[in-house]
């Protein structure tokens, strides 16, 4: 499978686009006035404690504060206080047993804690007390004694020789997980990157004992070195970057992390945007759509609400070849493939209902089922997932880091109140007439002039001439419809009197 990664720089917006077989298996995009905060390790300080939630608010220096549940808080949670005029660590909690927050944690405190997800909608970051911090094949948690091997690689002899090295090379405190990329990499290589990663986390330690809180004690990387570092796979054959800046900063990195694959990396020069010379530009529009197109016929329809995102399977123009079943089947296992590239591409997360088109035989519930879970494998985001109901349901959760890609790139309808609708033309003519009689004993001129869409006027004319007939018969009135290129298709005016091509009263 041919896979690259295509990079867009500007100086106000970076975008970066996997590919696998010209297809986007995975969109980044960061701008540099929201640029997000996921992976960022703050000296924060505890605002407030709340029990009867579990979790704490800490004031990390971020616009809004964030929240810390009792389960994301380091068993050792770490206390800097100073004694003698002196740092000293002071370790909290009990041994056995969840504690309660109040007993690992107070208002006051100050906390080394890490970003887990970007502020959403109205929540502030979510934070961890668990450190974790990712290097190019290992990633290295301080406070967690775990040694594991990322489940994307599949060899099993692979997953012995990577698990048996760092075993061997365990760390004296917390542990270890080979990335994807570190299949088939050398002992030592991953040695080294152990080493690295280790002594930033001491250094990262030391910093935040000697600045006052809150503060930012260890940035992550910027959007186009954390592709690199997470996407470069051996399998992506280059990496196409638009800016000269950007393409000498890629590989100034990748000549200190990765220097045999150096030669990857490329400069797109041409005079057409790259986005639109690989065909992502015409994807990521295709992303904001609500409606997306199978193959076969058949749609899904993606919902998006604060409190999670549905997706409707419906056969659409596909009407099969044998059978109803058959013809069900097929168009719900193409929605699956559909589906999960959907959630990748605008990086949906949360909860997710899937209403697949109702299957009588349960064999082909078992099929679309186990096709979600085959399809999710491939998901660097966490996924779980529950069998088929008797109703078509499936329920899946996918680990939300940050904002989705509809709600980075577009805000809410000012037209519509966010309704996501707008009032048909034939109702803004009804609702022209009722004002038309509410004003009625108002009008002095012989001619009452009526300001619309050029779409509403069309309806009126057309097809609610009865009504304009009925209105004058009542009013005594003339009704003149003036069509307003400028006017959106729910705003109209009312004049008493006539008006010139401009709008003018005469």
């Amino acid at each position: 499978m041919k896979s690259e990664l295509v990079m867009n720089v500007t100086p106000t917006e970076t975008r970066v686009a996997r590919l696998e077989n010209g297809a986007i298996s995975e969109l980044l995009i960061e701008r540099a006035k929201e640029s997000g905060y996921t992976g960022n390790i703050y000296k924060g300080k505890i605002v407030r404690v709340l029990p009867g939630m579990q979790a704490a608010f800490l004031d990390v220096g971020l616009e809004r504060t964030a929240f810390l549940y009792v389960t994301d808080i380091a068993r050792d949670a770490v206390e800097i206080v100073e004694e003698g005029g002196r740092a000293k660590v002071k370790r909290r909690g009990g041994s056995r047993g969840m504690p309660q927050i109040q007993d690992l944690v107070r208002e006051g405190q100050d906390i080394l804690v890490q970003v887990a997800r970007d502020p959403i909608g109205t929540k502030g970051a979510r934070l961890t007390g668990h450190i974790s911090l990712p290097g190019r094949y290992l990633v290295y948690m301080p406070t967690i004694d775990h040694i594991g091997v990322s489940s994307r690689i599949r060899d099993d002899q692979e997953r012995y020789r990577l698990r048996k090295i760092l075993d061997k090379s365990r760390p004296k405190k917390g542990g270890l997980i080979a990335r994807t990329v570190s299949e088939g990499v050398s002992e030592e290589e991953l040695i080294s990157d152990r080493d690295y990663l280790v002594n930033l986390v001491s250094e990262l330690q030391e910093k935040a004992r000697n600045k006052p809180s809150p503060a930012l004690v260890h940035q992550e990387l910027d959007i186009s070195l954390r592709a690199v570092r997470d996407l470069f796979t051996a399998d992506i054959e280059r990496v196409v970057v638009d800016s000269t800046d950007e393409f000498e900063r890629i590989r100034d990195f990748i000549a200190t992390f990765m220097p045999r694959m150096k030669n990857r990396v490329e400069l797109y020069d041409d005079p057409e945007p790259i986005f639109d010379a690989f065909g992502i530009e015409i994807e990521i529009s295709r992303a904001l759509g609500k409606k997306v197109w199978l193959k076969s016929g058949g749609y899904i329809i993606i919902e998006q609400t604060e409190a999670l995102t549905s997706i409707d399977v419906n056969t659409g123009k596909f009407v099969g070849k044998r059978n109803l079943e058959d013809t069900i089947l097929k168009t719900n296992l193409e929605a699956v493939k559909e589906t999960a590239y959907q959630l990748r591409l605008r990086d949906l997360g949360g909860i997710i209902i899937i209403d697949f088109i109702d299957m009588a035989r349960p064999q082909n519930r078992e099929k679309v089922y186990q096709a979600c879970k085959e399809v999710v494998r491939e998901d660097r985001s966490r996924v779980t997932i529950t069998k088929i109901t008797d109703l078509g349901l499936v329920e899946m959760t996918r680990k939300r880091t940050r904002e989705s890609l509809n709600r980075m790139m577009t805000e809410p309808c000012f037209y519509c109140d966010e309704r996501g609708y707008l009032k048909s033309k034939t109702s803004v003519c009804q609702e022209i007439f009722r004002e038309l009689k509410r004003q009625s004993l108002e009008f002095i001129e012989d001619v009452v002039t009526v300001q619309i869409n050029p779409a509403v006027a069309d309806t009126m004319v057309n097809e609610e001439q009865v009504g304009m007939e009925d209105w004058e018969k009542r009013s005594g009135k003339k009704l003149q419809i003036s069509a307003r290129e400028d006017y959106h298709q729910e705003q109209y005016e009312i004049i008493d009197g006539e008006v010139d091509a401009e709008g003018r009263r005469i």
